[in-house]
């Protein structure tokens, strides 16, 4: 796809022959979310809404490919044995699932112990909670109280936004400035890494948005421009927790995660696609807030 496929060629023509930087090619590929869908909502009730929905489930599909980029290509040696466990523990919570069992405590318990074997199988325990969230029922979605995955996402918002998330930015996001020096900060490793999330990312967005297009996949909205398209896609450039979560896995085995500037790669970057993908929004988008057309 080509959302996925452009940025790491940016970081790989960059860094070929390398094979020590060449485990960072995933870190560009990743869309944050929190902070994309946080720059778009500045503007209020003045995004098209179709715009709103193209940009979540852009994000969304975003983490998922990032998940299984890390259970793929960053773990490491398999237990069989584990992974069977795993694979029995996925079957009990799709079995719960389709007999409509809705008490969270069973999901909770066979959650923690298909943690437990992903983890101890060698594949990224991310991958625990993809299935595990796929496996909670989602019953009425208009209904918080008759929707036990909705009621889940509503208990665990505050904590994750207020708690978990900003702490996550806080360990992840130092960067050792005493050992920053022009040649550093040229270094191949972080210019890859800002342009794949600042000129793959978009590229790669825009690509994808013309190729459904022109097959006839999907429509362009009356309500959106191709002005509007490209300030989403430079917010999907904004990579910011999960490309620092894939750099310390990509170089954590040379101990090389917190001494280069791959951190600074990711940080810059970010915010060039959230500066530039603000300010195609705000120039595209209508000053005041119009009823939108569907």
């Amino acid at each position: 796809m080509a959302v996925c496929c452009c940025p790491p060629q940016f970081f790989a023509g960059l860094n070929w022959g390398n094979a020590e930087d060449l485990h960072g090619w995933a870190i560009p590929t990743t869309t944050d979310i929190a902070f994309s869908l946080g720059v778009l909502a500045l503007f209020g009730s003045r995004v098209p809404l179709p715009l709103k929905i193209f940009l979540m489930a852009l994000a969304v599909l975003d983490d998922l490919g990032a998940i299984v980029i890390i259970a793929i290509f960053y773990s490491g040696n398999l237990s069989w044995l584990s992974l069977l466990m795993a694979l029995l523990v996925s079957v009990g919570l799709v079995t719960l699932n389709r007999m409509g069992v809705r008490r969270m405590a069973p999901y909770f318990w066979l959650g923690i112990i298909l943690w437990v074997s992903v983890l101890k199988s060698g594949v990224h325990a991310t991958l625990a909670g993809v299935v595990l969230g796929f496996a909670i029922p989602l019953g009425n979605a208009e209904d918080e109280h008759e929707s036990p995955l909705k009621q889940l996402v509503h208990e665990l918002h505050p904590w994750v936004a207020f708690a978990i998330l900003p702490l996550f930015a806080f360990l992840n996001a130092g960067v050792a400035l005493e050992d920053l020096n022009p040649s550093r900060l040229m270094h191949a490793v972080p210019v890859g890494i800002a342009l794949g999330v600042f000129i793959g990312k978009p590229l790669g967005v825009m690509m994808f948005a013309w190729l459904v297009i022109r097959m006839r996949l999907a429509t362009l909205r009356d309500s959106i421009n191709m002005q509007q398209l490209w300030g989403v896609a430079f917010l999907c450039g904004i990579g910011f927790t999960m490309s620092l979560f894939i750099g310390s896995l990509a170089f954590q085995e040379g101990g090389v995660g917190y001494s280069r500037a791959d951190r600074l790669g990711i940080i810059l970057g970010s915010l060039a696609s959230g500066v530039v993908g603000y300010l195609l929004l705000s120039r595209s988008l209508p000053k005041t807030s119009e009823p939108h057309r569907h």
